[in-house]
C-alpha cells in the first residue's frame, strides 16, 4: 500500500480533516452575515414533528447545516460510502446531521427501509439531488422516489455569497468565505407525487424537480449579484 493511501486511510487523519473543514464552515458561517428566506413552513412542519425532505445541489452541500435547523427536529442525510462520501458524512454529523451511507453492496429496497425507518421516527431526510458523482445539476429519481414512498413534503434549498471559494471536484464544491455575506434560501415543490407514477409521469417530475432546484440555485445567486452557474 502507497503511503499516500495509507495516509487517506487513516483514522486519525480522516478525523483531522473533518474537524478543520467543519471548524472552517462554522466560521465562515458565524462571521457573515446572512439573510434566510422562504424557511417558514419548513421550520413550522419541523417543529411540528413532521419529517420533510430536502433537497439541494450536491455544489451547495456544505452549508446544509445552515439550511435545515436541527434545533427543531432531526435530519439524516443520504452519503456515499466511498472516501469523499464519508468525509462529507462526517462533516455534516459534527455541525448536527445524522446519516444515511449509500452504498453500491447495499440493496436499494434494504435503503429504502431504512430511509422509511428514519421517517417514521421523525426525522427528516436531506439528498443531494445530483450526488454522490453527478452528473452536476442533473438531478436523479431519487428524491422522487423519496416523496413517493414516504407522503414527506419536499422543500429546496440553496445558498450563496458573493465569492466563494470552489473546490476541484466533479461538482465545483463552495465553500463559503468568512466575512461576507450571503443568503440562504427555501421553497416547497408542490407538484403531486402519486403513488404509482407511470414511467412518463416519474420523468415529468424529476424535470420538474431539476428545474426548481435550478430556480431557487438561481435565485439565489442572483440576490448576492453572483452570475448564475453555467448548465
Amino acid at each position: 500500500m502507497s503511503l499516500r493511501k495509507k495516509i487517506a486511510d487513516s483514522p486519525r487523519f480522516n478525523r483531522t480533516i473533518e474537524a478543520l473543514f467543519a471548524r472552517y464552515v462554522d466560521f465562515a458561517h458565524r462571521t457573515s452575515r446572512w439573510q434566510r428566506t422562504g424557511f417558514e413552513d419548513m421550520d413550522a412542519a419541523v417543529s411540528r414533528g413532521e419529517p420533510v425532505i430536502f433537497v439541494l445541489w450536491h455544489q451547495r452541500l456544505i452549508m446544509a447545516p445552515y439550511l435545515f435547523d436541527t434545533s427543531l427536529g432531526r435530519i439524516c442525510a443520504l452519503t456515499s460510502a466511498a472516501r469523499a462520501g464519508r468525509l462529507a458524512g462526517q462533516i455534516l454529523v459534527r455541525l448536527g446531521f445524522e446519516t444515511i451511507p449509500m452504498s453500491s453492496h447495499k440493496r436499494h429496497v434494504a435503503l429504502s427501509r431504512e430511509v422509511l425507518r428514519r421517517t417514521k421516527e421523525g426525522c427528516s431526510i436531506g439528498i443531494a439531488a445530483d450526488g454522490p458523482r453527478g452528473p452536476a445539476r442533473i438531478s436523479s429519481g431519487v428524491p422522487i422516489t423519496w416523496a413517493r414512498m414516504t407522503g414527506c413534503r419536499v422543500f429546496t434549498v440553496a445558498f450563496a455569497q458573493p465569492r466563494v471559494l470552489k473546490l476541484p471536484t466533479w461538482d465545483k464544491q463552495m465553500l463559503p468565505l468568512p466575512f461576507s455575506r450571503g443568503v440562504l434560501i427555501c421553497q416547497e415543490w408542490t407538484d403531486p407525487v402519486p403513488k404509482k407514477p407511470s414511467e412518463a409521469e416519474a420523468e415529468a417530475l424529476r424535470l420538474s424537480l431539476q428545474a426548481a432546484l435550478d430556480e431557487i440555485t438561481d435565485q439565489a445567486d442572483l440576490a448576492v449579484g453572483r452570475p448564475t452557474e453555467p448548465r
